[in-house]
């Protein structure tokens, strides 16, 4: 869904119509609110954002399976540390900062 110019409202407009504007929200026309003109918050519908976490929750969770998996087929290949070399590695990266 694209926001279109009158769905760009300024926060101090938006104090006024908060009513008239959530009733929009909940008919699917998401709000940007600005301040000093630029986008400052938005107005989403609440399942649409509980929508939105869990979005971000799996992706989060694809990540960490991605890894594992990079992580056991470098361990099944071979490519592995010895426990002291990593810990040099470690303090190498540590170092550079």
């Amino acid at each position: 869904m694209s926001i279109r110019t009158q769905d760009v409202v300024p926060i101090s407009e938006a104090r006024s119509r908060l009513t008239e504007l959530a009733e929009d929200v909940i008919a699917g026309v998401e709000k940007v609110l600005t301040k000093n003109g630029s986008a400052y918050v938005a107005l989403v519908d609440a399942r649409k954002l509980d929508y939105y976490h869990a979005l971000e929750a799996e992706h989060g969770r694809l990540v960490l399976l991605s890894d594992a998996e990079k992580g056991l087929k470098d361990a099944l290949a071979g490519r592995v540390q010895s426990e002291e070399e990593f810990r040099q590695s470690l303090r190498r990266s540590g170092s550079r900062k």
